[in-house]
Parts: C-alpha cells; sequence; structure tokens
C-alpha cells in the first residue's frame, strides 16, 4: 500500500481491510484506524459524560474495544451510544444483543 494510497483510505474502509487480513493488518490501515481511535478518544474525553459516538465511530471504537475494557468513561460512552441508537437501525456485527 503506497503512501498516497493509505492518506486515501477511510478509517470505515480501514477496518473492511483489517477484519479481512489473513496474514497481519498492513501497517498504513493499522495508522489509519490508530489515527481515528486516538481522536475518537480524545472527543470522548473532552465531553465524557455527553459525548455520543455515531454509529460510524462506534464500529472503530468497537475494534479496539480490548483496549477500554476497564475504563469508565469508555463503557459509559459505549452505554450512551446504545441508549441512543435507534432501535430500527441495522445491526452492528454482534456488538449489542436487546
Amino acid at each position: 500500500m503506497t503512501s498516497s494510497t493509505s492518506t486515501q483510505l477511510t478509517p470505515a474502509k480501514a477496518l473492511e481491510i483489517a477484519k479481512n487480513c489473513e496474514d497481519g493488518v498492513p501497517p498504513a490501515v493499522t495508522a489509519v484506524l490508530e489515527r481515528a481511535v486516538s481522536e475518537l478518544w480524545q472527543r470522548i474525553q473532552a465531553q465524557p459524560s455527553t459525548y455520543v459516538m455515531s454509529k460510524e465511530e462506534f464500529i472503530v471504537f468497537n475494534y479496539y474495544r480490548s483496549r477500554f475494557a476497564n475504563v469508565a468513561t469508555a463503557q459509559q460512552a459505549v452505554a450512551r451510544f446504545w441508549n441512543n441508537f435507534p432501535e430500527d437501525s441495522p445491526d452492528i456485527n454482534g456488538s449489542h444483543s436487546s
């Protein structure tokens, strides 16, 4: 993957690639996902009791869920996401059961 490809790589596309990699995630894909989760975590920390993730943000955050497993702020952010997730929206791959 060239650097020009990685600059065009969205977090959603990077996540799709990462989930389908059998021989390890390419560094450019990891970089995109790390940047996305880092920026999201900064937004959550800036508004720890009010920030509500979008569906796209949640999918990236969920990919890194083990990193935040014992972090109360993260758990509260996930709960806020589910409390604001429309019930008629398509499921998010195994992330929540009602």
